[in-house]
Parts: structure tokens; C-alpha cells; sequence
């Protein structure tokens, strides 16, 4: 008598698809074994709106189908977790009872979870572990781009659209009159998902309900759903230049300055500008000239050498990841993006620790990026955290300032008793004024010198005709 070979699977090699992959090729008429337990794990995931969630319940179904066709036999065992377990999965509550089933029938635990994997060997467990591979198949969303296309945009009852071209100069184009149905853009969501968890260079952002941040190469891709968007979306955006800092034609004042002096570096600009293609030349730069450079990024976005490497929020908190940044204690660390209170705090604890810093910041005019520090860190200090301000706009370079601290009568005053301490903007290639900040009794003055300076010509008396 032929005894049937049996296997139990884990999650992680559920939800990425390998599994139902290897149910139809080397694992064809045997018997898989799937914990109920991982069957709760995905249905809890599943109606908080997590694509793992999805995905895996897809999964299961296409091995139920295959053992309707008689290719596997397909059973399921154990107890259903309770709450408290569910809560615990992440501390591996729903693992530990995978391994107990493949330990109680004898059988050969399957995952492509390196932990697992170690864990059910250094517990006797007989195990299969499949490393993660590079995916050959292109996934079917990477199809709407060609070497033009920025951005893909896919909704729900629209039609597929792009933005083809180049920061500052591009054009949103229809890719196909027929508008999508959810169907579709849930197998594509599906699909995507089940690469980026098998391909060595993709990962899983973040996942919460209503939505998912998944990197896949140099995609980045959005996935949204109700209630949290009102229609099922996904948006997968990679960047279509990749420039070295030669490219901007600097001039040589700035280059040495970027060299040598510039420690506090905010790229300012709209979005869409290119002001991370222009961090990421940045970096490269940095690389160059024998720097230790790091990234700290939520989601990691720039597209950068292996040399330098690349930080998320540890423990979803930024704040944790500059503790340890600042042990490593890296020459450069691009930060991106600046956007609330704590991101302009912890930019200015590393800079002020010594750590040369550039971060990157929405702004629609360079000024605004000064701007956005004022109340947030102490007027007197701004121009120790950020000494530059390189203003990007289509792509391009449009302004350079520099800010100098310095104590004496604003412009436009002139009694010598109203002398102050002021931080003066200053345009980096002239040396010209072009803004005063300072504080006038309880407000902060942001003074436009270019206004004040600007020629007044009065104006002519009519001429009275008779």
C-alpha cells in the first residue's frame, strides 16, 4: 500500500501562492494539512480589510479546487484559536500550533518563513523551507508601465490611467476606455501581494484596515478600499530618472558647499518636482566622496546604491530609529519626508548631535520650508539645523538659500533701540538679502525684502484738459 505523502503549511507560504503552485507541480497527489487555525488567522485578517487576509482566503479556495480536480487531497486540523491566541499572532501563537500539528502526525512542515523554518528544526520538526526567489513572471500591474510612465493609477469603474513623462513635465494619458471592475483590481491586488512576499527585493510596507504599502523592486504601490477610500484603488508610482548631481549643472560655489560646509540641507518643492530624484543624487554624492550615509524613510522610497542603507520606522515610531542612527552615528542621513511635529523634532535632535542631515519637504516656495520650522524649534536655532534650502521645481533647480543668525535693527526700522536677533534668507549665489525673520512682540515676522527694496515710482498728476 502507497502511503500518501502529507504536508502542513504555515501562513506565510499560503499567502504568497507558492504553496498552490507546488500543489501543482511537486506536491501533486499528496495531502495537505491546513491548520485551522491559519484558516481563523486569514478571516480575521480578511474582514479587517488586510490584503494578506484576502489573498490567503483566495489561496485556500484555489487548493479546495484543486482537490476537487483530485490533483490533492485537502483537510484541515486543530482547534480554532481563541481570542486571546488571535491576539497573540504576531508573537507566534498561530505558528507554535502549525508546528504542533506537524509534530503530532509526523509530517513535513512547509514555509517560506526563515523563523519558522529554524524554529520547527530546533523543535525535531521535519521541515521544507523555500527561500525567497526572484519572481520571473511580470505581474500584471507592471504592465501598464513603460519607460515613460511615472505613476499608474487603477479605480474601481474608471478607466486605467498614467502619468507619462517627467517631473514637471508630464501628461496624465487613458490607457484604456474600458473602466475596471473590482474583480480585476483585486486579482491584481492579490497578485502583487503574493510577489513582493516571494521576491527577495519586495516586502510588505505596512498593512492596516482600508489599506496597504507594498514595495515591489522600484514600485511603490498603494492599495486602498472602503471605508477607509470610497472605492477600491491601486496606485503604484516608481521613479523613470535616475541622475547624478552632475546633471543639475550646479555651480561650483554650491558643489563645494554641498562638499565641504552644508550640514543642514532641506529639498523644498511641490510634490511631484523631483525632489527625491534629487535626494537620491544627493546621496550618491555623498557615497562618493567616502561618506557613511543612511536613509530614514517611511515608506522606503529612494532609490539608492546598496552601500547606503535604508530605515523605516522601527516599531512604527521614527523617533526610535534616530536612537539607533545616532549609536551608528552615519556623516549623512537623508530624511524623507518632513511633515509633522515630531518629524522636524527628531531632524533637529540629529543635527544638533552632529549628524549632517537632509531632509526633504513639501513646500510651494523655498521660504515655506523655513517656514514650516517656525514653532516647532526655536527661532534662534534654525539657522544651526538647516544652514541651506535647495528649492526644486519641474525638475530643476529654481533657488538656493542660506541662512546666516545675526543681531541688529530689521529692515525698515530705524530707531537703534529696536535692534533684534533676526535670521537673514539669504540667495546663496549673490549673497543678496531676500528675507528677514524676527520676532515683533508676540509675532513671528517673516519680511519679504524683495517687496520693501522694490523701487517705488510715483505716479504722474493727470493732465486736466480744458
Amino acid at each position: 500500500m502507497i502511503t500518501m505523502a502529507k504536508y502542513v503549511p504555515d501562513a506565510n507560504i499560503i499567502v504568497n501562492g507558492l504553496l498552490t503552485r507546488l500543489a501543482e507541480s511537486e506536491l501533486a497527489g499528496s495531502e495537505i494539512v491546513v491548520a485551522n487555525a491559519v484558516v481563523a488567522q486569514l478571516e480575521h485578517q480578511a474582514k479587517l480589510g488586510k490584503d494578506s487576509g484576502l489573498s490567503g482566503l483566495a489561496e485556500l479556495r484555489r487548493l479546495q479546487e484543486l482537490a476537487e480536480q483530485g490533483k490533492i487531497k485537502l483537510s484541515f486540523s486543530g482547534e480554532r484559536p481563541s481570542v486571546e491566541q488571535m491576539m497573540g499572532a504576531d508573537f507566534g501563537t498561530i505558528d507554535a500550533e502549525v508546528r504542533e500539528i506537524a509534530r503530532a502526525q509526523d509530517v513535513t512542515l512547509l514555509t517560506s518563513d526563515a523563523v519558522m523554518a529554524e524554529v520547527s528544526r530546533i523543535e525535531g520538526i521535519k521541515t521544507k523551507y523555500f527561500e525567497p526567489s526572484r519572481v520571473e513572471e511580470t505581474p500584471k500591474l507592471l504592465r501598464y508601465f513603460d519607460k515613460n510612465t511615472m505613476s499608474v493609477h487603477l479605480k474601481a469603474r474608471v478607466r486605467p490611467m498614467a502619468k507619462v513623462g517627467r517631473p514637471g513635465n508630464f501628461k496624465v494619458q487613458v490607457l484604456d476606455e474600458k473602466p475596471l471592475d473590482e474583480t480585476e483590481l483585486r486579482e491584481i491586488a492579490r497578485e502583487i501581494l503574493k510577489f513582493s512576499t516571494r521576491d527577495p527585493d519586495g516586502f510588505i510596507e505596512f498593512e492596516r484596515e482600508g489599506a496597504s504599502m507594498i514595495q515591489f523592486r522600484e514600485y511603490r504601490i498603494a492599495i486602498t478600499r472602503p471605508p477607509f477610500s470610497d472605492g477600491f484603488e491601486i496606485t503604484a508610482v516608481r521613479p523613470v530618472v535616475w541622475v547624478r548631481l552632475e546633471d543639475y549643472r550646479l555651480s561650483e560655489k554650491l558643489k563645494e558647499r554641498l562638499r565641504e560646509r552644508a550640514e543642514g540641507v532641506l529639498i523644498a518643492g511641490p510634490p511631484g518636482a523631483g525632489k527625491t530624484t534629487f535626494a537620491q543624487a544627493l546621496a550618491e554624492f555623498y557615497r562618493l566622496q567616502r561618506k557613511i550615509v543612511k536613509t530614514m524613510e517611511s515608506p522606503r522610497d529612494l532609490q539608492v546604491s546598496d552601500e547606503i542603507t535604508q530605515y523605516t520606522a522601527l516599531d512604527g515610531d521614527m523617533a526610535k530609529t534616530a536612537d539607533l542612527l545616532l549609536l551608528v552615528r552615519p556623516d549623512y542621513t537623508i530624511y524623507d519626508e518632513l511633515r509633522k511635529t515630531s518629524d522636524f523634532q527628531i531632524f533637529t535632535d540629529m543635527r544638533l548631535a552632529g549628524v549632517g542631515m537632509v531632509g526633504v519637504v513639501h513646500s510651494t516656495r523655498a521660504i515655506d520650508a523655513v517656514q514650516r520650522l517656525i514653532g516647532r524649534v526655536e527661532l534662534g536655532m534654525i539657522p544651526m539645523i538647516v544652514d541651506t534650502v535647495i528649492f526644486i521645481k519641474d525638475g530643476e533647480i529654481r533657488s538656493v538659500y542660506s541662512l546666516r543668525f545675526t543681531v541688529r535693527v530689521p529692515y525698515g526700522m530705524t530707531e537703534a533701540d529696536l535692534a533684534r536677533p533676526l535670521i537673514e534668507v539669504l540667495d546663496f549665489e549673490t549673497g543678496e538679502p531676500r528675507y528677514e525673520i524676527y520676532t515683533f512682540g508676540e509675532q513671528v515676522v517673516v519680511s519679504d525684502l524683495r517687496e520693501q527694496m522694490r523701487p517705488r515710482f510715483r505716479r504722474k498728476p493727470r493732465r486736466r484738459w480744458r
